[in-house]
């Protein structure tokens, strides 16, 4: 089983936290949508005929299209790969996009059945901070919408860590989705990225970012106020009720075969990498004359090896012995089981038979836990 991932960079109004590949000329949405069209036949076998049980389109600004428009994407999709009866499909949304008026169109007219609301904060003055397009009272209404027109598989992405948050504006943020009943919540801690509104100003002192205490009391929040709502937290950024786990993101940390379309889309077949050009004028130009239009890296086994870690670490399945043992090697099982020793005589891991995972404590300091594990070039 395999998944599709579509970029539309579009945007009206570029947030000043985001360093994914967007452009505010959304005049190019037409012709983007029919190179896109151009690239699903064009990549046609990147799959191998696997059956694609997850669709996914972000951004960006997906709702920004209309819902024929995504539609006739899906269609397209149909004609070249087969399609899971009960395939996954996900559209990625801003709130004030979302009217009563769009919602029913989209749900006549287009077969999502999932939505991510990009909410981020309930709080106006966090929204005008990460300069998004919507206020607070939008976010509510958004959700509202979509339970009216009869959406019950609903994600909201909310940011912690921000300038002049604490736990108890937290608290207030993670309260209103739990009263408003969604399925999923993505929490990310605030990522100060180069090239960013943010990062211009954190460089001239003009943010005060929240201290390694304060976003540790907001990480224990989340994860309290989550258990204490049956949601699970199965991967470090991602809690959900069961059932209700993102197939699509889990299929990424599982390392299953996706195709990426689309201005900087990414693909993955297990043995190689593929990316495509991070520029929308140039991307119709390759579709509509050809010429490169990605770039490749084949993965050598260390390099997979060191993907598996990253990605597994962050769940709370974890890594198993086994499957390293088989995929990787024995010496890389040795290996990890040596490395990992000194994380778990910290409390930072623990290790079930054969399976390690990371502790909340370990959550915390993830990134610098899972680089100590990862063998370099030479496999050591």
């Amino acid at each position: 089983m395999a998944g599709i991932y579509i970029h539309i960079p579009f945007c009206k109004k570029i947030c000043s936290y985001c360093d994914f590949y967007k452009t505010a000329v959304v005049d190019l949405l037409p012709d983007y949508l029919e190179a896109l069209e151009t690239e699903i036949e064009i990549q046609k076998d990147y799959l191998a005929a696997e059956s694609v049980e997850t669709i996914y389109f972000g951004g960006g600004t997906p709702s920004l299209l209309e819902p024929e428009q995504i539609n006739r994407i899906i269609n397209r999709i149909r004609r070249f790969h087969p399609i899971a009866s009960d395939c996954e499909i996900t559209l990625e949304a801003n709130p004030d996009d979302l009217s009563e008026t769009y919602l029913a169109d989209l749900y006549q007219y287009a077969p999502i059945n999932r939505i991510s609301v990009g909410i981020q904060s309930f709080e106006d003055k966090d929204l005008l901070v990460l300069n998004r397009r919507h206020n607070a009272r939008q976010a509510i209404e958004s959700i509202r919408h979509l339970q009216k027109t009869g959406y019950y598989n609903i994600s909201v992405d909310l940011i912690y860590g921000l300038p002049g948050m604490n736990t108890e504006s937290w608290q207030k943020n993670l309260d209103l989705v739990i009263s408003m009943g969604v399925q999923h919540l993505s929490a990310y801690h605030l990522s100060i990225e180069p090239g960013t509104a943010l990062s211009r100003l954190a460089s001239r002192g003009l943010l005060q970012l929240a201290d390694e205490e304060e976003s540790c009391r907001q990480f224990a929040l989340l994860r309290k106020t989550a258990a204490g709502n049956a949601f699970v937290h199965y991967e470090i950024s991602n809690l959900a009720k069961e059932g209700y786990f993102s197939k699509h993101n889990t299929n990424y940390w599982m390392q299953k075969k996706y195709l990426g379309l689309g201005a900087s889309a990414h693909s993955y077949n297990i043995f190689s990498r593929q990316w495509n050009i991070a520029n929308a004028r140039k991307y119709i130009a390759a579709m509509n004359h050809g010429g490169d239009f990605f770039e490749k890296e084949d993965l050598q086994l260390v390099k997979r090896y060191n993907e598996y870690l990253m990605v597994s670490l962050r769940t709370i399945q974890g890594v198993d012995l086994e499957k390293i043992r088989l995929d990787y090697g024995e010496r890389s099982c040795k290996a990890f089981v040596h490395a990992a020793q000194s994380s778990i005589t910290a409390g930072f891991m623990t290790a079930e038979g054969s399976v390690y995972r990371l502790t909340e404590n370990g959550w915390l300091i993830s990134d610098h836990i899972i680089s100590g594990l990862m063998e370099d070039a030479d496999g050591r």
